[in-house]
């Protein structure tokens, strides 16, 4: 049998363009990792907003994207509505209690726990969060969301003075995702 040791044009053929395949690829992986990564894939936790002190002090108004795990108190909350000024109401309100943490709650948490352990949220419309599972109770996601907004919102300086603090800290919602990465 007097085979050749010749490789034949058409395994060269494919032999290029598997090591193009394997340039490309690399030179893609090189590219993608250039500068830093957007907020969106690096999100802040709810545990290093609250770690340094209030939050608004330390970022203002700056867009944030926050993982965490959502709960909603609407019939068990214990609050008013947001004063007079319907302008700010939405942020002054005490309920429906709209909080991340950093850690799946109890199905029995109490507003008070949820206070102590997360973040407020807040949104003018209301209508950038989660629809409710249940009608009273905790409303509780089984899965973490990333929350998009700021703290410091323009309308806190018209809070009430004794809710002024609670107001600037107050996370206000823009946008969510059910998808972390």
């Amino acid at each position: 049998m007097g085979g050749s040791d010749r490789v034949s044009g058409e395994a060269r053929w494919w032999g290029g363009a598997l090591a193009a395949l394997v340039v490309f690829v690399v030179f893609m992986l090189v590219v993608g990792n250039l500068g830093a990564p957007r907020p969106e894939v690096d999100p802040f936790t709810v545990d290093e907003l609250l770690a340094e002190g209030p939050p608004a002090d330390r970022f203002g108004a700056e867009e944030l994207h926050i993982v965490g795990w959502y709960a909603e108190l609407d019939g068990d909350c214990e609050g008013d509505d947001g004063g007079a000024d319907p302008s700010v109401s939405w942020l002054q309100r005490d309920c429906p209690l709209r909080i991340l943490v950093p850690s799946q709650p109890a199905m029995d948490v109490t507003q008070q726990e949820l206070l102590a352990a997360g973040v407020r949220l807040a949104a003018p419309l209301g209508n950038v969060f989660p629809s409710r599972a249940e009608p009273s109770g905790p409303n509780l996601r089984g899965q973490q969301l990333v929350f998009v907004g700021a703290f410091d919102h323009a309308t806190t300086d018209s809070c009430v003075p004794d809710r002024l603090e609670r107001c600037r800290n107050t996370f206000v919602v823009t946008d969510y995702d059910e998808q972390i990465r």
